[in-house]
């Protein structure tokens, strides 16, 4: 059992998401950076799927009670076990009643930290993921108990990973969205020269951009959603859609990230810089 002495700023169960009820208006949610939160079940030979924490700006204080390895990808955070640092993007192994102390990150916004087999919550609707609409949890509060499998003989066959530091990055892959062809000539070249700044409205849902296109008058019917996709409001304002993000809305959808520039915007702070970089289909 994994016991949650502090819980950090905004700490999550997250797996790879929950599939199939998007037509219900349940999105697929998960982990918000999937590169990071992949390397850190390879290092641990776990299902690429299973469920570990997404830890935001500053990171928990957890007490394990049964012996078993762990992992840490994605933001540079400072994290100690028993009062010694342990390095990102390696296997450790961890002994009965160990203290984990994940302090702040130093650079990147989000950080992954997995258990050998993966954490066995509660799933709720084919996933563990939290998500507040339905599940119970809306992130991880003192005293909580997340229960893993004990591990003893693990012997890993990848020792250590090269950072990602998506966090050193600025360019997001962007395809054209359905609505693309709708905007002007001024709108479409502002849309990729422009180095945009990441607004204070900023979570696991969506984040605004500061700077702001012309505005239009385009209107359009509910339509699709999904993580990645970049909406333009009447206003000229930009809102990207995150793994929690609606799975439906009304506003022009101008462009769609990649998945592996979601992961990228994961790791942005309020106030980073990125740009849209046109990539064909």
């Amino acid at each position: 059992m994994l016991k949650v002495k502090e819980p950090g700023f905004y700490t999550t169960v997250q797996d790879s998401g929950r599939k199939g009820y998007r037509h219900l208006g349940v999105p697929v949610a998960g982990a918000c950076d999937r590169i990071a939160a992949g390397r850190v079940n390879s290092l641990l030979e776990n299902d690429p799927g299973a469920a570990l924490l997404e830890m935001t700006m500053q990171g928990p204080v957890l007490v394990f009670t049964e012996p078993t390895y762990i992992a840490l990808s994605g933001a540079d955070m400072e994290v100690t076990l028993n009062g010694d640092a342990l390095a990102m993007e390696q296997v450790h192994r961890v002994a009965a009643g160990s203290e984990l102390r994940c302090s702040r990150t130093l650079h990147g916004f989000r950080t992954y930290l997995g258990i050998k087999g993966g954490f066995r919550t509660e799933e709720v609707l084919g996933s563990r993921s939290y998500y507040p609409p339905v599940t119970k949890q809306r992130k991880l509060i003192p005293l909580m108990e997340l229960p893993y499998e004990p591990t003893t003989d693990f012997e890993p066959k990848l020792l250590k990973l090269s950072p990602s530091e998506f966090w050193k990055e600025e360019k997001l892959e962007a395809y054209p969205g359905p609505e693309y062809d709708l905007l002007n000539q001024k709108q479409r070249e502002m849309l990729y020269a422009t180095r945009f700044t990441l607004g204070k409205e900023h979570d696991r849902m969506a984040c605004q951009l500061q700077e702001h296109l012309p505005g239009h008058l385009i209107r359009m019917i509910t339509s699709a959603t999904l993580p990645g996709t970049v909406q333009l409001t009447p206003a000229g304002r930009l809102i990207i859609l995150l793994r929690d993000g609606q799975t439906t809305g009304g506003y022009p959808r101008v462009l769609q990230l990649s998945d592996r520039a979601v992961s990228v915007l994961a790791q942005k702070h309020t106030a980073d810089h990125v740009r849209f970089v046109s990539t064909p289909f």
